[in-house]
């Protein structure tokens, strides 16, 4: 999926492909500046929205794999903010407790399973009770390790139920999470902050935060220089699934018909 820089200087619209940091270094094509655009948003999020992109353009197939990846992502988010929420008061600052929870990472970053345990672990110790959405059915694996490993080709009703089985699961979490989710963003921050002190003199900087599924309601951001569709709270209790994930895209991803 395509990612629009309008140019501040010459109006020229460039694309560039998403980054795995959400930073991007480029060159307008129109008069030449450069720029560095700063996406304010989870690596989660931008693999969800691929997903429902791929889904709602007809790659069904295709769609499950960035879901799928959108979970582990998620999981991995979670770790990573219950850790610094339990830590940030404490007598350390906010860089070393983020060095040392990058040096624990590495120790399970190649591992699912691993990190798994790790995710089972930061939710008892947060909420007070076992994840009961860690068990196979629960987390859609079969069906992921069907299409993905065995080249299964599903037909879209099966994707979409198992895109809203993901998107329900992420948003419940979040929603628990609540403000606890703001130490991510922060560690995001830092990260901005660190490449823009390297920047050349003259480069133009550019933040923004798309709107996407969960941004808008979850992280409080309606999208800097887009025209999104307000949140209107969440959907009705009484909804599915399904009818959840169709209500937030309704809501919330027109933005990714881009």
């Amino acid at each position: 999926m395509w990612l629009p820089v309008r140019c501040p200087e010459c109006g020229f619209e460039n694309r560039t492909e998403f980054s795995d940091t959400l930073i991007h270094d480029l060159r307008c094509g129109g008069c030449g500046t450069p720029l560095c655009l700063f996406v304010r948003k989870q690596k989660f999020e931008v693999l969800f929205d691929l997903g429902t992109r791929a889904l709602t353009d007809g790659y069904a197939r295709e769609a499950v794999a960035s879901f799928a990846a959108a979970q582990e992502r998620f999981f991995e988010f979670y770790v990573r903010a219950v850790t610094l929420e339990r830590l940030a008061g404490g007598e350390k600052d906010f860089g070393e407790v983020q060095g040392a929870l990058e040096q624990t990472w590495r120790h399970v970053a190649s591992q699912s399973e691993r990190q798994l345990g790790m995710l089972a672990l930061a939710y008892l110790l947060r909420e007070g009770r076992a994840p009961e959405f860690l068990d196979s059915k629960a987390l859609g694996s079969d069906f992921r390790n069907k299409v993905v490993h065995r080249g299964y080709l599903p037909p879209h009703a099966e994707v979409e139920a198992y895109a809203a089985r993901v998107f329900a699961l992420i948003d419940r979490l979040l929603t628990e999470l609540g403000e606890g989710a703001t130490h991510v963003e922060l560690a995001q921050e830092v990260r901005f902050a660190e490449h823009l002190e390297g920047l050349a003199p003259g480069t133009t900087v550019l933040f923004e935060e798309l709107p996407g599924m969960f941004r808008a309601r979850r992280f409080g951001g309606g999208g800097v220089g887009k025209t999104a569709r307000p949140a209107q709270g969440p959907a009705p209790a009484a909804l599915n699934d399904i009818q959840k994930f169709r209500f937030a895209l309704s809501e919330r991803g027109g933005w990714l018909g881009r």
